[in-house]
């Protein structure tokens, strides 16, 4: 299901919406239907292949807790 992020147009409140169908969505705060749909990344969610060696997690290559830059996935020569 869609979810898009708004800025109320009458208030300037930031949300984000379900959006079904042709439903048109309105600011939780105020009310108004004058909203400017805003850019937003989306997600993802992926499943492990079998048998690979890479574990999910931190830097989102090895799963390194350290985050990026801290991979700990020796180098293949």
């Amino acid at each position: 299901m869609p979810i898009f992020e708004y800025t109320c147009k009458a208030c300037d409140h930031r949300f984000e919406a379900l959006v079904l169908g042709t439903k048109k969505p309105q600011c939780p705060k105020c009310e108004s239907k004058g909203l400017a749909q805003q850019l937003s990344v989306f997600a993802v969610a992926a499943r492990r292949m079998s048998g690979s060696r890479l574990p999910s997690g931190g830097c989102g290559t090895c799963g390194d807790p350290g985050g990026p830059g801290s991979c700990s996935i020796p180098d293949s020569d």
